[in-house]
C-alpha cells in the first residue's frame, strides 16, 4: 500500500509539473523523488504522469489523485496538528459532574469563561449528588467535580468557589413576608421542608446545626433532595425552608425569599479533582478555574 511520503511527492510534482523544482520543494534530489512516484504508480496499477524530455503532465487518473493526494495530505497536518494540541492541554475534552444547585448560577458563568477562553475543549455535563460525584471522581467516571463538601484531600484537590448566604423563602401570604428581617427564633414551630439527609445532607447538616445551636425545636413535614422541589411546596403553602442566595434565579409563584439574620455561616460551592488525574487538559480548566474563580475570603 502506498504511504504518505509517496503522497506528498506525487503533490509536489503533479503542482509543480517538473521533476527538479518538486525535488527542491521536497529538500530531495531527483532520483529518489522519480523513484517514490513509480512506487506510487505500482501500487495503484494506473499511471499518474506522461514524462518527456521537455514536460511532465498529468494524465485523466494524475488530475483527479492530484484532488484526493491534496485532501489527504491537509487530513494528515490536521490530525498531527490537533494530536499535539491534545497533548498539550489545548484541546479535548473534561467530563464535568455538578450538583443541581451548582447550575443556578456559578455553572453557565463557568461555561461562559471556558468558552470565552481560547481553549478548544468539549465540556460533558453530568447531574448527580455531591457524594455521588466523590465516587465518579474516585473511578475516573468525572474529571472535575462541582460539589458541596470538602474531600479528601489526600486523594482530591479542591478550591472553593462560591460562598453565598442562605436566604428565607415564605408563601407571599405568610407572616413572615412583612417582617423586614426574620431570625431563627421567627422559624420556631413553623412546618419546615428540609433537605435530604442523604441525597442533600451538606445543607440538611448545615440547617440542622443552626436549629440545634439555636436550641429551636423543628418540625420537618418533608424532606426532599432538590431546591427546585423544596420552593415547589412553599410555593404551594406546605411549609417555609431556608435556601442559597443563587436559587433566587428560580421563579415561582407565591415564593417570596427574604434575607434573614443568621450566625456567620455561608453555603460553600467546592471545584475538585483528582491528584493523580492524567487528562491533558484538565491543567488549563484548573488553571482557569483557580485564577478567576477561587475564594479566599472567610465566611
Amino acid at each position: 500500500m502506498f504511504d504518505l511520503k509517496q503522497i506528498r511527492c506525487f503533490v509536489a510534482v503533479g503542482e509543480e509539473l517538473h521533476f527538479g523544482r518538486a525535488a527542491t520543494r521536497m529538500h530531495m534530489t531527483q532520483p529518489p523523488l522519480s523513484r517514490q512516484i513509480q512506487l506510487l504508480e505500482h501500487e495503484l496499477g494506473v499511471q499518474l504522469l506522461v514524462r518527456t524530455n521537455r514536460s511532465v503532465k498529468l494524465t485523466a487518473a494524475g488530475e483527479l489523485f492530484l484532488q484526493e493526494s491534496r485532501r489527504l495530505v491537509a487530513h494528515a497536518a490536521n490530525a498531527a496538528t490537533s494530536a499535539l494540541r491534545v497533548a498539550r492541554g489545548e484541546s479535548g475534552q473534561i467530563t464535568l459532574g455538578f450538583t443541581a444547585g451548582a447550575g443556578y448560577s456559578f455553572l453557565p458563568r463557568l461555561l461562559t469563561r471556558i468558552n470565552q477562553s481560547q481553549f478548544d475543549i468539549d465540556i460533558v455535563l453530568v447531574e448527580m449528588a455531591s457524594e455521588h460525584q466523590t465516587e465518579a471522581l474516585s473511578d475516573s467516571s468525572i474529571d472535575i467535580g462541582l460539589l458541596r463538601s470538602p474531600l479528601d484531600l489526600k486523594q482530591f484537590e479542591e478550591v472553593c468557589v462560591s460562598r453565598e448566604p442562605l436566604m428565607l423563602a415564605v408563601p407571599q401570604s405568610h407572616r413572615l413576608a412583612k417582617v423586614k428581617m426574620p431570625t431563627l427564633q421567627d422559624l420556631k414551630g413553623e412546618p419546615f421542608i428540609m433537605y435530604s439527609p442523604t441525597e442533600g445532607s451538606y445543607l440538611f447538616e448545615l440547617i440542622e446545626g443552626l436549629f440545634k445551636t439555636a436550641a429551636i425545636s423543628t418540625h420537618y413535614v418533608q424532606k426532599l433532595s432538590q431546591i427546585h422541589s423544596i420552593l415547589a411546596l412553599v410555593s404551594a403553602g406546605h411549609g417555609i425552608t431556608l435556601v442559597p442566595q443563587s436559587a433566587s434565579v428560580l421563579h415561582f409563584d407565591n415564593v417570596l425569599l427574604k434575607k434573614i439574620r443568621l450566625p456567620p455561616v455561608a453555603v460553600e460551592l467546592f471545584v475538585a479533582w483528582r491528584r493523580d488525574n492524567s487528562n491533558p487538559s484538565l491543567p488549563r480548566v484548573r488553571e482557569l478555574l483557580i485564577r478567576d474563580f477561587a475564594r479566599h475570603d472567610s465566611n
